[in-house]
């Protein structure tokens, strides 16, 4: 780690340098290196993050994040060369759900340049295909934009929280955008059983004929919710969301998978059809521009009801979500295997880190599924444990996400799924948006980081939500990089100072033997030289 010197918090200079810092960079994007004020943290947490613990972290990045180099240069020996790193190999992603939605043009503009290969702070971006949006009305994707997505609608939009289309926009001008900036394109997610954010409302009403539905009620006793076509479609309240898995909780109780599917046998050959189809289109559309895809998420819960298996070769299961089809985290991945190139990384994702996802993951790749890369989450919704965390206080959940040991016990047991790791969705909640809790959050943020990067097999960091107040309903408003009007948080500093300068190699060679050798970070470089001609050379190179 870099040495630092650390000032106290609070006083006017520190709010003076807040202030010109944010003013520089609504000016003209330029920011300065973070300094970590050890003062707003509580002694009892630089206990637990101490100078040991940090050594580790700074020994363990030297040997997994670094790679030697050496490059052929057409120079004379001696020569000075100027080696600087333009490109990171590691994955620091944020999600891109806000793409143009943000009420101003300026807003916007900052927002996306934060996307790129080349100085920008995220490299990689994560793509929302959440269905129920994605797919509105039955057999109409929204690739294109419409009228409704403009960035025009959005900035004279008086409640842009209450459209359906909030936090999803189409997929064709956010891919087009991230291609063109060179950015790391991640889809999220293709398979998930989620009723509230994810299946659509037409599935259920529109696949099950009005006989098969009337049967099943008829033979449970139990009244199935039916989606009110008034309400919008993208939008769907969370309540109606769990009245449809506690329907399904009682119907499942009342009657096995077989008895189901029996009852309602269109609707479960449609809903299989459907499934493979959306897969179909997005593969057809995309799979030569996205890099990797969460094919599956969060179902090791169905996995252990399912009594830890697989692939059942049933009719039809009991999801926890609602109707799902049998065995679909392994079908998810035989649709994806069909339909994406074999290029695309294939992610198995989940919040679950228990026996039953490593348990779901051996037994899907015993069964044939291309598992390329496990995906983690790590959510630290509660603003009130981060000001606990401050204090060097954990409650047993948050030691178990946030407390050095348990980062590092928790990561040598994802590692021996024995892929790499995609820590897929980060959420760091500030304790409020004063000085003092801005630079908690960046602290916590800056550490846990830290310790993220040095962990061996990980391959990418993807903070969730970028923008304060911009989170899905019941996340908390306070948790983003950046103010609801894009001005910086104290962590957007703190990200950047280890993005683009702590974890970015510059340094100087001289030519021997006709080459340059040199240890990085890995990611790509461009060197440069005065030539005997006099002219200035470049040559790029690759550290892996």
């Amino acid at each position: 780690m870099n040495k630092k010197a650390t000032k106290p918090f609070g006083g006017s200079r520190f709010c003076e340098k807040l202030f010109m810092t944010l003013t520089v960079f609504a000016a003209s994007a330029v920011t300065a290196e973070f300094t970590p004020d050890r003062s707003v943290m509580n002694e009892a947490y630089w206990k637990i993050w101490t100078p040991e613990v940090q050594a580790k972290l700074d020994a363990d990045i030297e040997k997994y994040r670094k790679a030697d180099a050496e490059v052929e240069i057409p120079a004379p020996e001696g020569t000075t060369v100027s080696v600087e790193q333009t490109s990171h190999g590691f994955f620091f992603g944020a999600h891109i759900f806000n793409f143009n939605q943000l009420g101003t043009k300026a807003r916007n503009d900052r927002y996306k340049a934060l996307y790129g290969k080349e100085g920008a702070l995220f490299n990689s971006a994560t793509v929302a295909f959440y269905w129920r949006a994605f797919e509105r009305f039955p057999g109409k994707p929204r690739f294109e934009a419409g009228p409704e997505d403009s960035e025009e609608f959005w900035n004279t939009c008086a409640n842009p929280k209450e459209q359906p289309h909030w936090r999803r926009p189409p997929t064709d001008p956010v891919i087009d955008y991230l291609v063109s900036r060179g950015c790391r394109i991640h889809g999220h997610p293709l398979v998930w059983g989620n009723n509230t954010w994810m299946t659509p409302n037409w599935l259920w009403d529109e696949l099950c004929p009005e006989a098969e539905k009337a049967a099943l009620e008829k033979a449970t006793g139990v009244k199935i919710p039916r989606w009110d076509a008034t309400i919008p479609a993208g939008s769907p309240s969370r309540k109606v969301g769990r009245d449809w898995e506690k329907a399904w909780g009682k119907i499942y109780a009342k009657m096995n998978g077989e008895q189901i599917a029996a009852l309602v046998p269109t609707f479960i050959k449609a809903q299989n059809d459907c499934y493979e189809r959306r897969i179909r289109q997005i593969g057809e559309r995309y799979g030569a521009k996205v890099h990797s895809w969460d094919v599956v998420n969060e179902s090791a819960t169905d996995f252990h009801r399912f009594g830890d298996k697989a692939v059942r070769g049933r009719p039809f299961d009991g999801s926890h979500y609602g109707p799902m089809p049998t065995d679909y985290a392994y079908k998810a991945f035989q649709w994806a295997g069909k339909y994406l190139p074999a290029t695309a990384w294939f992610n198995l994702n989940d919040y679950n880190m228990s026996d039953a996802f490593f348990l779901q993951a051996n037994d899907l790749v015993a069964h044939g599924a291309r598992i390329d890369v496990v995906g983690s989450q790590m959510h630290l919704f509660n603003p009130k444990e981060s000001a606990k965390i401050a204090r060097g206080e954990f409650s047993k959940e948050v030691h178990a996400k946030t407390h050095p040991a348990s980062v590092a016990e928790r990561f040598r047991r994802v590692s021996k799924a024995n892929r790499p790791i995609h820590l897929s969705e980060i959420t760091i909640t500030a304790p409020d948006n004063s000085p003092k809790g801005q630079m908690i959050q960046a602290i916590i943020m800056r550490n846990l980081y830290r310790a993220w990067f040095s962990v061996e097999k990980m391959t990418g960091i993807t903070w969730w939500n970028v923008v304060d107040d911009c989170g899905a309903p019941g996340e908390p408003s306070i948790s983003g990089l950046f103010t609801r009007d894009m001005q910086p948080k104290t962590a957007y500093f703190a990200m950047d100072d280890l993005v683009n300068r702590e974890w970015k190699t510059s340094t100087k060679v001289k030519t021997s033997g006709g080459k340059v050798r040199f240890r990085g970070f890995k990611g790509g470089y461009r060197l440069t030289w005065t030539g005997a001609d006099g002219c200035e050379h470049t040559k790029t190179a690759d550290v892996k």
